[in-house]
């Protein structure tokens, strides 16, 4: 086992960095692939979301660096992000991976989103073969973990997202969303989430717009709502007093002038941008104009942090549970570890156990059915008497860093590398002569 984690969040990195990291969900397939293609690592996954961009790798024999992925994938140098990103490795990288399927690294704690979408990133890198093994063992336990704490502490209570508190800042500007017309730009499941928090906060009118129109018309009606072409958007926008938008596009897509056209056009009225995607959707520059105010998703942060004090003491409750789950995986990875050479030396002195037995056969002479009992029980008391020093011991190393080398010793002292030589040379041997 040898994890590695690099990355950037809410925390580290300003939208303008998290957005130049983005990965859009048409793309992460490919992206996956690539990672777990390269040299230095044996399976990779990639999370990419509105608040983080994550690259988690199991790493060939423990050395290289994700860095080099980076480098080659955006044909960037990474130490131009370098105060910006993150690093975990081993059991600091499993902590982190617990950390954020259970919502505690969000940057509202306890929201319930940031599982569903590591399940999707595991779900797509498994789907074409960048996660197995150990990786697999490792979400697998995440997934498990975060069902805990959801079960065992009250840190997902009274649930809040970004879609929520975007709807939050809202009432706070205007007063109250009754009446209010609100343009959802984006089908996706955040623009959903939106929907149903702004009709219950007395929102009046929906309209989505999205460039797979039949995905708008789908949304449109779960709400009673108008659904827009997307080649309409800049013709019909000024109609709402509100745009939620959360897109996949790579650039912006309201740029001053369009934000100066739809002021005309509601003379003035104000309008109120919400861009929750990454890489952002509107221009920073329609912030300056009269009655038109933008917020991107750390904006939400402000609004998030009225949040934090419930939960604090929830989150040291998860974060108990996390510290104990982290240990029991990594006793358990390593004690597989060491089952090889278990199995190696139970297999070794069971052989010699039969050896002998068959060299002495001879001079005992005919033995009835108890002898035979008798001479079993005796020779496996003996054998199993041997190997239980052994054995607690490789068991007990398994859980200390320095389980290495007594693996190596205990293979050393019962010749066991020389006789998985030897197995390993009669297995080809017998392939090669099934072949001819």
């Amino acid at each position: 086992m040898s994890f590695q984690l690099i990355g950037v969040n809410h925390k580290t990195a300003p939208v303008e960095v998290r957005e130049r990291l983005a990965i859009a969900e048409s793309r992460l397939p490919e992206a996956c692939k690539k990672l777990a293609e390269h040299p230095a690592v044996a399976e990779g996954m990639i999370v990419s979301t509105c608040n983080r961009v994550e690259f988690l790798a199991n790493m060939k024999n423990g050395a290289g660096d994700l860095r080099e992925f980076l480098r080659e994938y955006f044909q960037v140098d990474p130490s131009q992000f370098e105060n910006h990103l993150y690093e975990f490795r081993e059991s600091e990288a499993v902590r982190h991976v617990f950390r954020v399927a259970a919502s505690l690294d969000s940057m509202i704690v306890g929201e319930p989103q940031i599982l569903g979408q590591v399940k999707e990133a595991y779900a797509t890198a498994r789907a074409v073969g960048a996660v197995r093994a150990q990786l697999d063992q490792l979400l697998t336990r995440a997934f498990a973990v975060a069902k805990r704490v959801r079960t065992e502490t009250a840190v997902g209570s009274s649930s809040v997202s970004v879609a929520s508190v975007a709807v939050e800042l809202a009432k706070k500007i205007f007063g109250n969303l009754n009446g209010k017309s609100v343009y959802l730009v984006g089908a996706g499941k955040m623009s959903e989430l939106a929907a149903r928090h702004l009709l219950a906060h007395g929102a009046s009118s929906i309209f989505v717009a999205n460039r797979t129109y039949d995905r708008a018309i789908r949304l449109a009606q779960k709400f009673d709502g108008q659904a827009i072409e997307f080649s309409r958007l800049y013709d019909t926008c000024e109609r709402a007093d509100i745009v939620i938008t959360s897109t996949g596009a790579p650039h912006f897509i309201f740029k001053r002038e369009h934000g100066e056209r739809f002021m005309a056009r509601r003379r003035n009225r104000p309008m109120f941008f919400i861009d929750i995607a990454v890489p952002r959707d509107v221009d920073p520059e329609l912030n300056k104009l009269d009655g038109l105010f933008v917020y991107d998703i750390d904006d939400l942060q402000q609004a998030v942090a009225t949040h934090v004090a419930d939960r604090k003491k929830e989150a040291e409750k998860a974060e108990a549970i996390i510290n104990g789950e982290v240990e029991k995986f990594q006793a358990r990875l390593q004690t597989l570890d060491v089952v090889p050479t278990i199995v190696s030396l139970q297999d070794h002195l069971e052989t010699i156990r039969q050896a002998e037995i068959d060299r002495v056969r001879g001079r005992l002479g005919e033995m009835s059915p108890e002898q035979e009992l008798a001479v079993e029980a005796l020779t496996r008391g003996i054998i199993n008497k041997i190997m239980h020093t052994p054995i607690s011991t490789l068991k007990t190393a398994a859980r200390d860093p320095e389980s290495t080398t007594v693996v190596e010793l205990v293979r050393r002292l019962f010749n066991l590398q020389d006789k998985d030589k030897q197995a390993a040379a009669s297995k080809s041997s017998g392939d090669s002569g099934a072949q001819d």
